[in-house]
């Protein structure tokens, strides 16, 4: 379960999962926003704060506001599903 004002982990999953290729243009728009939204929450958050749950949530797919790589970006772009190769 994620934090009040957070995107659940079950979306970041179904989107980190499904392949850039694929994605419509919208998709894309609508992971683009929701990731930035969620990466600016967790940055407000205090760590103190979070729940075990979204600690491992945020360790998992990083945070774009401190140019971290998550997890999922690193296992995606190492098999080419990516947008970006880093």
């Amino acid at each position: 379960m994620s934090d009040t004002g957070r995107q659940s982990l079950g979306d970041k999953a179904g989107s980190a999962l499904k392949p850039d290729s694929q994605k419509s243009t919208t998709e894309h728009a609508g992971d683009w926003m929701k990731g930035k939204s969620d990466s600016a929450a967790s940055t407000m958050q205090p760590q103190s704060e979070k729940s075990t749950t979204q600690k491992v949530g945020d360790s998992i797919s990083g945070n774009q506001n401190q140019d971290q790589e998550g997890l999922m970006d690193k296992a995606k772009n190492t098999l080419g599903l990516g947008g970006s190769q880093k």
